[in-house]
């Protein structure tokens, strides 16, 4: 039921904002494009990875739509995302971010009990390949993010309701890899005072700085169409009232061929909002034109 609920607006999606674009001519190889990470770039689950979207070479357009869920002991996130790329150098993306919070707003009399944020992403190739050369593919990417209601993260002590995130990723596909196996390995760098991917907004009453992060994934190709990896994002910890914990998880994605892709992933997402041991599972349906 979720799965088709999910491809219905994919689908929409898709006949909105596909109509009419360039199609790319697919001379990327499979899975080179990643899949939508939840604040809508192209990459991993939770981190973004330095490949832009879709399979466009060369003045070629590529464009992504997805729909994502993870669902906690006590939380579900959801999150609509599209995805444009053009001439393999260029990605622009939105995100729409839904946060259900179970039983916060009970236990702390919570005028909602959601919380929603758009995120406007752009990413730059600077140099580097993915696969040919020496050198890593680096690009240079923002998020821009604002919450829709600031009243519940101003609350518990956030200072702004909108923030840009920046961050500089280096990604390198290993064809040799082990045993054989292609690897892909990330390394994403980020300056960032979000509290909660920004959902609670950003900076707050314990700091209000930018605080730079890392963020890795290495991903083992089992099969040229099944990708097994493993994330880990660090996060800021800018509010007083809870703990703000780093995200990991392993996942497996399936490349069906270049137009589908589906994730599946076990996330440990540590404590959210003074609700500790927040674990659950992640599923996600790509469709690429």
């Amino acid at each position: 039921m979720l799965l088709r609920k999910m491809s219905r607006r994919i689908f929409c999606i898709s006949l909105f904002f596909g109509a009419g674009l360039v199609q790319a001519e697919d001379s990327r190889i499979l899975a080179t494009g990643g899949v939508s990470q939840i604040e809508g770039a192209a990459g991993g689950g939770i981190v973004p990875w330095a490949v832009i979207a879709g399979y466009a070479q060369q003045d070629e357009f590529g464009f992504t739509a997805s729909g994502t869920t993870v669902n906690t002991d006590d939380f579900q996130l959801d999150v609509l995302a599209i995805a444009f790329g053009f001439d393999n150098q260029y990605e622009f993306s939105i995100a729409t971010q839904t946060l259900n919070l179970g039983p916060l707003q009970a236990n702390l009399g919570l005028p909602s009990n959601e919380l929603k944020q758009t995120v406007y992403g752009g990413k730059y190739k600077l140099f580097g390949d993915i696969i040919y050369g020496d050198l890593p593919q680096i690009s240079l990417g923002f998020q821009y993010k604002k919450v829709d209601d600031f009243t519940i993260p101003n609350a518990v002590g956030a200072v702004d309701s909108d923030g840009v995130d920046v961050y500089l990723a280096a990604s390198k596909l290993w064809l040799e890899g082990f045993g054989g196996y292609p690897i892909l390995t990330n390394v994403t760098l980020r300056s960032s005072s979000a509290n909660q991917l920004g959902l609670l907004g950003f900076g707050g009453d314990k700091q209000s700085a930018e605080s730079l992060l890392w963020e890795i994934n290495a991903s083992l190709f089992i099969r040229r169409n099944l990708v097994l990896g493993y994330e880990y994002r660090q996060k800021p910890d800018n509010l007083n009232f809870a703990v703000e914990e780093d995200w990991q998880d392993i996942y497996l994605a399936w490349f069906f061929d270049k137009s589908i892709a589906a994730t599946v992933a076990w996330t440990n997402l540590g404590s959210i909002a003074g609700l500790d041991g927040q674990k659950g599972l992640y599923l996600s349906l790509q469709a690429t034109f």
